[in-house]
């Protein structure tokens, strides 16, 4: 398989839910993906820890579909994030066995630039 890279940004619209277990916190969001991607991203994110004191953490799934360099169809993004008093930590990965249309077989994953906004840069495989 040949390894691709795509780049852009999105926006997000976020709306808190209920926790599903106590002390914990619920978003679900919707993303609108430019630049290589054009596609919109709906997903929902599990929050645990104390933000206001720089210690939490989230795990996160999402679907996208939209177009990937020409190619139609979707995948599914699995995310982690860590804060700490030291940084940040985000993990964005493509979901084995999510791809669908023409994006069946992707693998990859997602690097994730929040300084200005929300830019990303994907890398990824696809079957032959």
């Amino acid at each position: 398989m040949v390894e691709h890279r795509a780049r852009g940004s999105f926006e997000i619209t976020m709306t808190p839910g209920e926790g599903v277990i106590e002390g914990t916190g619920r978003f679900d969001f919707v993303k609108t993906w430019t630049g290589d991607l054009v596609a919109e991203g709906t997903g929902a994110m599990f929050s645990a820890g104390n933000p206001a004191a720089g210690a939490a953490g989230y795990v996160a799934i999402e679907t996208v579909r939209g177009t990937l360099a020409g190619r139609e169809g979707g995948f599914a993004l699995l995310q982690r994030g860590l804060m700490r008093p030291d940084g940040v930590t985000l993990e964005y990965s493509v979901a084995p066995g999510s791809g669908m249309g023409d994006l069946v077989g992707i693998t990859g994953a997602l690097a994730l630039d929040t300084s200005n906004g929300h830019t990303w840069e994907l890398t990824y495989q696809l079957p032959d």
